[in-house]
């Protein structure tokens, strides 16, 4: 059995558009075409795909299921070329990884400079998602490569050591927390917070801190970069928790300090996330293992 890859595409259009005429308008397609390719599919596949009803297709399981691996394959298919164009020029690939800020404002951006320099064929396109997305990325065939916070993300990926980070709180020098060595979460617990992403690793810390403790959690503002949150602890609307490293970007440029935080949790390690070193590109492999290559931290 052959499976054409312009049927796959279409497949993947309906499943990412949610329609069969959305995906008709993506792809510049009659509709009718689009339909009959997907049928065409179901048969060689032996298999319903979609569920179809007054309200439109609704994917089933095994639609789910064979998107992860068309993802693989039409990736794979597309850097056919972009690998095997004047590959005696050198190593060459597209490399697509996701990561938590917290690996992209703390490590990645010289890493990623110097692997790019040293193979300057390699593409590499980069997203910021929070952890659990970019678990989510990476056995979804969405990424190739993921940075997260080590975590259990189930069955479909798998982890390898990155690096260590640790957890500070951020204030403005004026603040009562600035004056102290160092405080731990019953002392910050007592002010407004500046909180980070909703759903990210450190919110679900102090979310779980305050609740061991007791105590309730005054997030008075939540913001999805550290660029912003600092911005907002200098202007007087809280404290922040964020990684040292990250945060020593913005003590020299804005009223903030950093405090040492005295909880277990604040020592953190990052992950390089990957479904299976078997199945990654060369470029890819060989990017993983200059990710986890013994470095600061580590």
């Amino acid at each position: 059995m052959r499976l054409d890859p312009v049927s796959l595409r279409l497949f993947l259009a309906v499943m990412e558009e949610g329609t069969l005429a959305k995906a008709a308008e993506r792809e510049h397609i009659a509709a009718s075409a689009v339909s009959k390719r997907v049928s065409e599919l179901e048969q060689q596949l032996q298999a319903t795909l979609f569920t179809r009803n007054n309200k439109g297709t609704e994917p089933t399981a095994a639609a789910q299921a064979l998107m992860v691996l068309v993802r693989g394959v039409l990736h794979q298919l597309d850097s056919i070329p972009v690998e095997m164009r004047g590959y005696a020029s050198g190593l060459r690939g597209h490399v697509r990884v996701a990561a938590n800020i917290s690996a992209i404002t703390q490590f990645l951006p010289e890493q990623l400079k110097a692997f790019m320099e040293e193979f300057p064929q390699v593409q590499i396109h980069l997203q910021e998602r929070i952890s659990t997305a970019v678990a989510r990325a990476v056995s979804d065939n969405d990424a190739d490569i993921g940075l997260l916070q080590q975590g259990n993300y189930g069955p479909g990926v798998r982890l390898l050591p990155y690096r260590q980070d640790e957890l500070v709180v951020v204030a403005r020098s004026s603040h009562p927390i600035a004056r102290q060595p160092s405080t731990c979460m019953r002392e910050v617990l007592a002010h407004d917070l500046v909180g980070a992403h909703p759903g990210s690793a450190i919110n679900k810390l102090l979310i779980k801190a305050a609740g061991e403790a007791g105590l309730p959690l005054r997030l008075r503002i939540q913001v999805t970069s550290y660029d912003a949150l600092s911005l907002m602890v200098s202007a007087g609307l809280g404290i922040g928790v964020m990684p040292r490293k990250s945060a020593q970007l913005f003590t020299g440029s804005q009223d903030i300090v950093c405090v040492r935080l005295d909880e277990p949790w604040a020592a953190r390690q990052l992950c390089v996330c990957v479904r299976g070193l078997e199945a990654l590109s060369p470029a890819a492999r060989l990017l993983v293992e200059r990710l986890t290559a013994p470095g600061p931290g580590n």
